[in-house]
């Protein structure tokens, strides 16, 4: 019998993501008959590697996706929003990367280690979760799962890459220039669209993305709906409460995250019961020693495909709810890897095939 293969399209390859999509696609054990890497027409002509052979990045069109029959993309909202549908029509299955399509209650939200069955639904676009989303359902499922979950408040420390290539470099550029004695300058954080723009090096910004309702960041909101989908199946579902401040930090690539959780009551659940849980969860790496001053850190934690959790404790003051620190890379577990692990359970599952309901679902820009 003749190996299958498939024929990918990497949509955004001349990103942060997509570079690393690159890379988790070489690793991975999706069988790649032809690779095609796509961008915008300013990238157009740039030359990149795909296990060693050069691959000359094309400019993204509808046609494409002509024969392709899985795209891995990463090239923000607008671009997802014209081109996934295109893919579809075409017949290709698509995994993307950005925002634009999460909350669609046709579009599965999938982290593979919590909610892989939500593949079976798909119409032809799965979401990959927001970056910080993940990493946090990532290590709250073996809780969900053996102690049941009624609260998250979570508080993010994201790295500057969560913005971006050109807020790492502003954050790199920043951070000379006060070493050196000079002005900082800031043009793109919090917000590039936004009116007031502040330095992020030596510095805190308690905004990450727009604001909305009741005073909550966009970000904030994303937590909030992506996590109930994701563990739920409802964005808005009463089971679960969940709340969420974002904050970007001064650090690379990695983002932090305090994780506060109350379990179901009656589960008796413990620190060392959820440390146990932790510690064989697919994905998870347990580093909780306090004793030893072993916990998760971001710069450990960079170019490894794992969530970190340690700085497991009770509240000593509330029954049935603890505190957890979360560490992943924000652009593999966050982004590439989740995305390419993704593919690689479409594949497993023979999910690789667009239904026939798709089209009529995710219409064509005139």
């Amino acid at each position: 019998m003749a190996e299958v293969g498939y024929n990918v399209a990497i949509l955004g390859a001349t990103g942060a993501v997509g570079t690393r999509l690159i890379q988790q696609l070489e690793q991975s054990n999706v069988p790649v008959k032809s690779i095609k890497l796509l961008a915008s027409t300013r990238s157009a002509g740039k030359t990149l590697q795909f296990k060693q052979k050069d691959i000359v990045v094309e400019a993204t069109t509808p046609e494409s996706f002509d024969g392709i029959d899985l795209v891995l993309a990463s090239g923000g909202g607008s671009v997802s929003k014209k081109f996934a549908p295109e893919a579809v029509k075409r017949g290709a299955v698509v995994v993307d990367n950005s925002s634009f399509w999460r909350m669609n209650d046709q579009v599965p939200l999938v982290v593979p280690e919590v909610n892989e069955d939500a593949l079976y639904q798909h119409h032809g676009i799965i979401a990959n979760p927001n970056c910080s989303t993940i990493q946090m359902v990532v290590a709250l499922a073996p809780i969900k799962q053996q102690f049941g979950l009624k609260r998250v408040i979570v508080s993010t420390y994201q790295a500057a890459s969560g913005a971006g290539q050109t807020a790492w470099q502003e954050l790199m550029t920043q951070s000379q220039a006060y070493i050196n004695g000079e002005e900082m300058t800031a043009d793109i954080l919090p917000v590039k669209g936004d009116k007031q723009h502040y330095p992020l090096a030596f510095n805190l910004l308690p905004q990450i993305d727009v604001f909305e309702d009741y005073g909550y960041t966009h970000e904030e909101w994303k937590m909030i709906h992506e996590t109930k989908k994701i563990m739920f199946g409802d964005k808005n579902t009463k089971a679960i409460k969940v709340t969420a401040t974002a904050v970007r930090v001064p650090v690379p690539i990695g983002h932090g995250e305090t994780v506060y959780f109350e379990t179901e009551s009656g589960t008796q659940a413990t620190a060392a019961g959820i440390q146990k849980a932790l510690a064989t969860a697919d994905g998870v790496v347990l580093q909780d020693d306090p004793a030893h001053q072993v916990y998760p850190q971001p710069i450990n934690a960079e170019g490894k495909r794992e969530t970190f959790v340690g700085r497991v404790r009770p509240d000593v003051e509330n029954d049935d709810s603890f505190h957890m620190w979360v560490v992943s890379d924000n652009l593999l577990k966050g982004a590439a890897w989740n995305t390419v692990q993704i593919a690689e359970r479409l594949v497993a599952l023979n999910l690789v095939r667009v239904p026939k309901d798709a089209s009529a679902l995710f219409p064509t820009e005139a």
